[in-house]
């Protein structure tokens, strides 16, 4: 019996990560591969009673296991805790579906905790470091993560999870079918978990763990204050963003009226980006492209709404001031900024703003610092991905991004170029 358990947990492994790349070919529902997701569950199930750990074959199962989950976890909350930010925004999305708005002030901090605890139950896990703690914090987790990720796939209630950051993109269904198999190699260790041992002292362990914390939490700080150590959106240091196409380009952009839930597609420029009432009521869902890549999606407008993007994205030695909400810009980072400014136009750079902020409040602006000549318009959440500090530089010569700067670093500019 023994035998015949241990195989079959084997099996369950096999098929785990078998279907761990298959998700990727199924990015929609498909009935006979959630079936088979179920039924890799159910197995791994009977496989997983505590007789399974009983002798060497069952133990190193639930290594590997361990091994497989730890690292996953590892995986994910590394591609979050290197863009903080990212995870903050995606948290907002959440909270506007769910109609709990009123944790929106608590993002950051929830954005931070999270991704620290996911980091915590990943290196544990994988390290053996206080296992039986982990693995209940995995079956936390993984118990939220599959029902929320099976009500976005259900009722598509926010585009893309952000599971894996922006490194990695998956669709609803995809997210989900990854959760069925997280949920089938962690099963055998909730099942076994009185077999989860280390040998160090409580003490011993609470050591690495703070160490892990501590070591972590000023990893996530530091990608917070100073842009991703590792970024993985387009607007990365050398990418060229002005790659041309045959084809022509059009952008769709969806919004969502955040009071009946409708929404409604716009062929972009063409969508009332500086009505204040309409940007009230409607937010931004999601974009998809027809046609060509030119400018990966990127389009910006001037005052009277006409398209200056290949302006920008052709331009040499450009210095590009970003901001999704130029209300939240201090004094003292509009003094950085004036000094950037006018230091540029000695230096020969041509200085732009791009802004998702309402033209009216940009003119009040304009009048206390005429410094802020040329602004331009841009959706808020390609604004987000250039630069992920409010306000960010970045620098471009003819669409290649030579590089950018969060606001805390406004004064090491010149030390760079």
């Amino acid at each position: 019996m023994k035998t015949k358990t241990n195989i079959l947990g084997w099996i369950s492994i096999a098929v785990a990560i078998v279907s761990a790349v298959g998700i990727y070919y199924i990015p929609n529902y498909r009935l006979w591969f959630l079936l088979v997701l179920l039924a890799n569950i159910a197995l791994a199930v009977f496989s997983g009673w505590p007789r399974s750990a009983r002798n060497d074959q069952g133990k190193s199962t639930l290594v590997v296991c361990r091994l497989l989950v730890g690292g996953l976890f590892i995986f994910s909350s590394f591609t979050k805790g290197v863009d903080p930010l990212g995870t903050k925004y995606k948290m907002l999305d959440y909270f506007s579906a769910y109609n709990i708005e009123w944790l929106n002030g608590f993002a950051m901090v929830l954005a931070v905790l999270m991704i620290l605890a996911e980091f915590l139950i990943g290196i544990c896990l994988f390290t053996n470091v206080f296992p039986k703690i982990a693995t209940i914090g995995g079956a936390l987790f993984m118990l939220m993560f599959t029902t929320v990720t099976l009500f976005d796939a259900l009722y598509d209630m926010v585009p893309d999870c952000g599971c894996f950051g922006t490194a990695v993109k998956m669709s609803n269904w995809q997210t989900f079918y990854k959760n069925l198999v997280i949920d089938a190699v962690l099963l055998p260790l909730v099942l076994n978990i009185k077999s989860l041992k280390n040998r160090l002292t409580w003490r011993g362990q609470l050591v690495i763990g703070f160490t892990y914390a501590i070591l972590f939490t000023g990893f996530e700080i530091y990608n917070y204050r100073h842009l991703p150590v590792i970024d993985f959106m387009n607007w990365k240091v050398g990418k060229q963003m002005n790659e041309k196409s045959e084809q022509e380009q059009q952008i769709y952009l969806t919004f969502r009226n955040k009071e009946t839930g409708k929404t409604q597609e716009y062929l972009s420029p063409n969508y009332p980006w500086n009505d204040s009432v309409w940007k009230s009521q409607w937010e931004f869902v999601d974009q998809r492209v027809e046609g060509g890549s030119n400018y990966l999606g990127f389009s910006a407008l001037d005052q009277d709404g006409d398209d200056v993007t290949e302006m920008i994205l052709t331009t040499e030695k450009l210095m590009m001031f970003t901001s999704h909400d130029m209300s939240a810009i201090t004094v003292e980072e509009w003094e950085q900024i004036k000094s950037i400014t006018e230091e540029a136009g000695k230096r020969g750079y041509y200085v732009i703003w791009v802004t998702a902020s309402l033209q009216d409040y940009v003119e009040q602006l304009q009048e206390t610092y005429p410094f802020l000549e040329e602004v331009y318009y841009g959706d808020e959440l390609e604004i987000k991905t250039i630069v992920r500090f409010n306000p960010g530089l970045i620098l471009l010569d003819e669409g290649l991004v030579v590089d950018k700067w969060s606001a805390i670093d406004f004064d090491k500019v010149w030390d760079r170029i």
